[in-house]
């Protein structure tokens, strides 16, 4: 395959991965798919995960992702940016790519290591499973120990999983653009007009 085609794939590629980020992301400010625990957070109460907050999601796997998707991309097309200078660029912002998809994962996983921010029986609203002995990723009978939001602990988990796989596969691929990217620019994209 060439570099061109190749970088046009990651570049697809990168684009649904980007949207998966930003939604799961904006999915766990609402837990239990409910305003109110985000709107009493902003009022300054603790109500929600700290890791939600630093966006990992939207800024590392989302922005610091999409927009170097859209060069990858079109360095893939021929035309201006189909050329050694473009590959030289997509080197790059692939590599942007990768601190934003590094930074998305590691947010993903610190929450799911401390766990979600929960109601515990004393009406306290605590990280329970923060400086347990105990793994809760591992041992579900513990989760009940998180009155409200109901289901909070499998509702963040999933979001933070999801967050978490798609950092990873970003990770991968934009960490595969920089040596596509390289390759590139040495030898070219090897992109040949059609004569009609």
């Amino acid at each position: 395959m060439c570099t061109g085609k190749c970088a046009k794939f990651i570049g697809i590629s990168l684009y649904p991965l980007a949207l998966v980020s930003i939604l799961s992301n904006i999915f766990l400010f609402f837990p239990d798919f409910k305003t109110n625990y985000a709107a009493e957070d902003a009022d300054g109460e603790y109500r929600l995960t700290t890791e939600i907050k630093y966006m990992g999601g939207v800024v590392g796997g989302g922005i610091l992702v999409l927009i170097p998707a859209i060069h990858i991309h079109s360095t893939g097309r021929e035309g201006c940016c189909a050329n050694r200078c473009g590959m030289f660029l997509s080197i790059i912002f692939a590599a942007i790519g990768v601190v934003g998809a590094f930074y998305s994962g590691a947010v993903a996983v610190v929450a799911l290591l401390k766990g979600p921010v929960c109601k515990i029986d004393s009406g306290e609203w605590t990280r329970p499973f923060q400086n347990g002995t105990e793994n809760y990723l591992g041992n579900s009978d513990t989760w009940t120990i998180c009155d409200e939001p109901e289901n909070i602990v499998e509702f963040n988990l999933g979001l933070f999983a999801i967050l978490l796989v798609a950092a990873c596969l970003e990770l991968l691929l934009c960490g595969f653009q920089v040596f596509n990217g390289l390759f590139g620019c040495i030898c070219g994209t090897c992109n040949r007009k059609e004569t009609a």
